[in-house]
């Protein structure tokens, strides 16, 4: 592990720096990366990170989450799944690690990225693990929920989530919030892919709605092959070619 680790590291390191340009290889190649959203933004948030993808030669496939519900969302993940025409590298941000925890077990799936995002174990959910205190690290600003749902507070929007992305973009995010449902929040996970496949971790050192040891922490407990990179929650954001790289990355190792 700690081998693959450093030669991921290293391969990183000598890539393009973030919102480089990509060429497009001749011929596809046999892997398909399906993109899987968190909480409070859509699948719009992937556009730099699917366009660096599709020019490496990938078939890149979104998934558009309702967080309404954790099973409606891997049911969106697993559909996704189905329409691939290759191998799948499931990758999930946030929230979306859940769905991806959950729908991941699917056979067509052969690795797992989490991407400062949660990995939640059987019996699980999210709320337990969000709501579990990591000392020296702020709660995230969330408001109380209401009808069902919760929201970001929009005036700690840009800090907490996406600090390090461009303003006019985080003023946006905060106005466009996608409400999170309680029943996706709330939902246990039943038998978590991370145990049955290899699974990788971009841990984002900046964040300030996942602590960054609440991360580790949840990485380790995966058996993760583990990266650490100085970002915001937005790592597909901040860092998009760093993260495509990661994600190519695992798909290489997968084959």
């Amino acid at each position: 592990m700690k081998r693959a680790v450093v030669g991921v590291i290293a391969a990183l390191a000598a890539a393009a720096p973030a919102g480089a340009a990509f060429a497009a290889d001749a011929t596809e190649r046999p892997v398909s990366i399906v993109l899987v959203h968190g909480a409070f933004v859509d699948a719009s948030g992937w556009r730099p990170v699917y366009e660096l993808l599709e020019k490496k030669g990938y078939e890149v496939l979104i998934v558009q989450n309702p967080t309404i519900t954790l099973e409606g969302d891997a049911t969106a993940a697993r559909q996704a799944i189905a329409q691939a025409k290759h191998p799948v590298i499931l990758v999930g941000h946030s929230y979306g690690g859940a769905v991806i925890t959950e729908a991941g077990a699917d056979p067509k799936v052969k690795s797992l990225v989490y991407l400062a995002a949660f990995a939640p174990d059987a019996g699980e959910s999210v709320l337990q693990l969000a709501s579990t205190p990591v000392p020296g690290a702020p709660p995230a600003p969330l408001l109380p929920p209401k009808d069902g749902f919760i929201q970001i507070d929009p005036a700690q929007f840009a800090s907490a989530f996406a600090a390090d992305v461009d303003p006019k973009i985080t003023h946006f995010m905060a106005a466009s919030q996608v409400p999170w449902g309680l029943g996706a929040v709330g939902a246990k996970i039943t038998a978590p892919a991370w145990k049955a496949k290899p699974s990788y971790y971009l841990l984002a050192t900046h964040d300030m709605m996942i602590p960054p040891a609440a991360q580790r922490a949840m990485a380790l407990r995966a058996k993760a092959t583990l990266v650490e990179t100085p970002s915001s929650h937005a790592v597909m954001l901040s860092k998009p070619g760093y993260v495509a790289n990661f994600i190519a990355m695992a798909a290489d190792a997968t084959k």
